[in-house]
């Protein structure tokens, strides 16, 4: 069989990498212990693959650290996790600017105290410069509110009369979803077994390639993410395209039954 080419727009290592960190709290139950343990660890795992992911010149990395939804889990839980996002920003964002890192929040930031909204505003100044890598953490973040929010930003240019309905499309619409700037995800890997999204990056990951790890997120090593980069190494990325020689292959394959 001839080999298939990769796309042009392929890279060997992703450019922009995203995690859905799944399984903090089934790896605490496992071991007796309270979902905040769980919480705990995680944190350690994101320290250890923001490193591997520095190493292996990722240059993005967008982690779903607090959703929409997570507001519905009982009130103790949301109030550790955000005690806990708050002493991660205090203890972590020394070292970030000492790395070279950039780091972004993408949410909506409302419902957060007044403290930890300064933290987030001073943390994305301190490192505002930084060139290195980008760390995008997605707080109280979910997909179809950025949409949303995104719309009704287009909604109001055509109220003030700055733009007509008939102007707005997808390019358009994608200006106004959360980091525009950047590239989309390449890869996208959720832990735990769990095969699906939940509402993350709904926009960003039309074209993403997922790779779903049955590791939960506190036990994510190295070997995991390495499984995830191979996996990707080996696919190829069509954007909705075609590759001539692997179509043609297809093609014959088919017509010949595929003997």
């Amino acid at each position: 069989m001839t080999q298939s080419k990769l796309s042009a727009s392929h890279q060997a290592v992703p450019e922009h990498l995203a995690i859905i960190m799944d399984g903090n709290g089934r790896w605490a139950k496992r071991r007796g212990k309270t979902p905040t343990t769980g919480h705990r660890a995680g944190v350690e795992t994101v320290r250890r693959v923001l490193e591997l992911c520095l190493h292996s010149n990722i240059n993005i990395v967008t982690l779903f650290a607090f959703s929409s939804e997570n507001w519905q889990r009982p009130n103790a839980e949301v109030k550790a996790l955000m005690s806990l996002f708050a002493t991660y920003l205090k203890k972590e964002i020394g070292n970030l600017h000492k790395d070279n890192v950039r780091i972004r929040f993408i949410g909506d930031r409302k419902r957060f105290g007044k403290s930890l909204v300064k933290q987030i505003e001073y943390a994305e100044n301190l490192t505002a410069e930084n060139d290195r890598a980008t760390l995008v953490l997605a707080v109280d973040y979910g997909g179809q509110w950025d949409i949303a929010n995104a719309a009704r930003e287009l909604a109001e240019k055509v109220q003030a009369g700055q733009l007509q309905p008939e102007q707005i499309d997808a390019q358009l619409l994608d200006q106004h979803i959360s980091l525009a700037d950047l590239p989309k995800p390449d890869l996208c890997i959720r832990t735990a077994g769990e095969q699906r999204i939940s509402n993350f990056l709904l926009w960003q990951l039309a074209y993403a390639e997922l790779f779903f790890s049955e590791t939960l997120w506190p036990d994510f090593e190295e070997k995991d993410l390495n499984d995830a980069l191979n996996s990707y190494r080996k696919r190829e990325r069509r954007f909705g395209g075609r590759n001539e020689d692997v179509d043609l292959v297809e093609d014959c394959d088919q017509v010949s039954g595929g003997n």
